[in-house]
């Protein structure tokens, strides 16, 4: 896969996404979005990988949000930086998504973090929501993710007062999982990958369609039934009854089946 403003390689079951715009802070612009978007889709088809890490260029940040810059002027969705995409993409992505924050996390590149399923930053990063400071907020998923990591008291408190939170403030918090020496960070990254790289990975898609279903609503639970569940009952005696007799135009024989 070829991108301009990210970089996607594999190693063994590990995909790794890299933000790569690291003299402006691994910003994300439009096109940031739609390759963030097409690229986790694209994971989403293939078997070879099973664990994804999500990073930024260079040794200062991993994302401090995003630019408007040529974007159309319009109140229609073509005016709206399309980061939503990228959000949704990691949310209803089958596979473990581990952000290893690099540098500074701050505005939208903070709601990124918290949306994947674990965090690992190195101990100089800082995290920042600055988004009433700015003129600007995320009423959606930088807020209701960031209250299920936090508590609803800690979280006004990162949107009201935007306070510069280090590593290890963080991890005590509960919004990351690890805080790793700046130079160990890609190794120890890889490390966590992989460990869970050997897992189940059906019961892991089926942990993370779970804690997803919270917010999801009926596109959550519909990707749990469907997406999960689905596959197991196709593969039933009972699936395999009704599929025959319809196809034979026939009654099916129920009797062995509901005991």
């Amino acid at each position: 896969m070829a991108f301009e403003s990210i970089v996607y390689e594999e190693d063994g079951p590990i995909g790794t996404i890299t933000l790569n715009r690291p003299d402006d802070g691994n910003m994300f612009t439009v096109q940031t979005c739609f390759e963030l978007r097409d690229c986790i889709e694209q994971i989403r088809r293939e078997t070879r990988t099973r664990v994804v890490v999500l990073t930024g260029a260079g040794d200062t940040f991993f994302c401090i949000g995003g630019r408007k810059d040529g974007m159309e002027e319009t109140n229609l969705y073509a005016g709206v930086l399309p980061i939503l995409d990228v959000y949704e993409a990691i949310d209803r992505l089958q596979k473990p998504v581990i952000a290893s924050v690099n540098g500074y996390a701050v505005g939208g590149g903070n709601v990124l973090q918290v949306m994947c399923d674990m965090t690992v930053a190195k101990e100089s990063a800082i995290f920042r929501q600055v988004g009433p400071m700015m003129g600007s907020f995320d009423a959606g998923f930088g807020t209701w993710y960031l209250e299920d990591l936090v508590g609803k008291k800690k979280a006004k408190e990162i949107w009201f007062r935007n306070p510069k939170i280090t590593a290890r403030e963080a991890m005590e918090l509960g919004m990351i999982n690890m805080v790793v020496p700046d130079d160990e960070l890609r190794q120890r990254t890889r490390a966590l990958a992989l460990e869970i790289a050997q897992r189940g990975s059906f019961a892991l898609a089926s942990i993370k369609a779970a804690f997803g279903s919270r917010h999801g609503g009926v596109a959550g639970l519909a990707r749990m039934a469907h997406d999960l569940l689905l596959r197991g009952y196709l593969e039933t005696e009972e699936s395999a009854e009704l599929a025959d007799a319809f196809k034979a135009r026939r009654d099916p024989d129920v009797s062995r089946f509901g005991k």
